[in-house]
């Protein structure tokens, strides 16, 4: 193994080997007790982005070969780049590498401030909803009527909001989609127990469209929404060693759907008794989840 693999493969991963668990994660990072050392709050993260830690307890970081060089030192062995290296390749983790999809940055979703969330209310949103088939009862679940400005312009206008991990939103009206953000997944924990499952969505009214369809107040499984699939990577920590058996995935009839579903499969392979159900020959030949809804329902925007 060389360094450029060695640095490849996930922190995480390593962490999980070494039964190191994280004790709060975000979609971009994930917080852990420092392996390095003895200490009652934790100030050891690992930021998912960049495959990069820090311990601000000890004002150290780096990348993955940095850390096993440092854990070996803090084991008492011998902790050279050679010494890290054979220690990552005896631990038998492969370089697992997903690839970032594009997509069109909005340049005017920096300029929009939040100015308020409510209940949804406004009879423009609702009717919305009614064309997209979602019942407002399920609709209100996981949406707000959020108020927004433009920093820039200072026109207001109001939208669908779906809050994301990091306190974003993503918005929807019959004019407009963008977002608040920072641009983040969405993660919603299922009804059942036993969380078996995880589904993951490309928009949150695929999500809603399956609710809808379902007559249930939620899915049995977990789900996450990309919001984007530029924001794959931030779902993988989320699933990664989480004792799912089905990963379900609804990812859009588009080349970018299908590369998003390509890259799961890779990923779930990874994941030790997790079965992935691709869901896309349910809603073919239409391009997304929504649209199939629609259809079903004999409804046009």
């Amino acid at each position: 193994m060389n360094i450029d693999d060695a640095k490849a493969i996930p922190m995480i991963e390593i962490l999980s080997r070494l039964d190191i668990h994280p004790k709060r994660i975000t979609a971009n990072k994930a917080l852990y007790s420092s392996p390095l050392r003895d200490e009652r709050t934790p100030s050891f993260w690992v930021y998912l982005e960049t495959n990069s830690w820090y311990d601000y307890g000890e004002a150290i970081g780096g990348d993955l070969v940095r850390f096993v060089c440092e854990y070996l030192r803090a084991c008492r062995q011998d902790h050279t780049i050679s010494d890290a290296l054979r220690w990552i390749n005896n631990m038998g983790v492969g370089p697992y590498r997903i690839a970032t999809i594009p997509e069109e940055v909005r340049q005017h979703d920096a300029s929009l401030i939040l100015k308020s969330k409510k209940p949804i209310q406004h009879l423009g949103l609702i009717s919305y909803l009614k064309k997209r088939g979602i019942p407002l009862e399920v609709a209100r679940r996981s949406l707000k009527e959020i108020h927004v400005q433009n920093k820039n312009t200072k026109k207001r206008f109001f939208a669908l909001g779906f809050e994301n991990e990091e306190g974003g939103f993503e918005l929807r009206n019959p004019f407009f989609k963008g977002c608040i953000r920072p641009k983040a997944i969405g993660f919603i924990r299922g009804i059942n127990p036993d969380r078996k499952a995880i589904h993951l969505f490309e928009g949150f009214m695929d999500y809603l469209s399956v609710i809808s369809q379902s007559n249930h107040p939620g899915l049995s499984g977990d789900a996450i929404i990309l919001n984007s699939v530029a924001c794959l990577k931030q779902a993988l920590p989320y699933i990664h060693n989480y004792g799912y058996r089905l990963a379900y995935t609804w990812m859009d009839n588009d080349r970018a759907g299908e590369q998003a579903t390509e890259l799961l499969s890779e990923f779930f392979k990874t994941q030790e008794g997790l079965i992935h159900k691709p869901m896309n020959a349910l809603y073919a030949p239409h391009k997304d989840v929504n649209a199939w809804h629609m259809h079903r329902l004999h409804l046009s925007l």
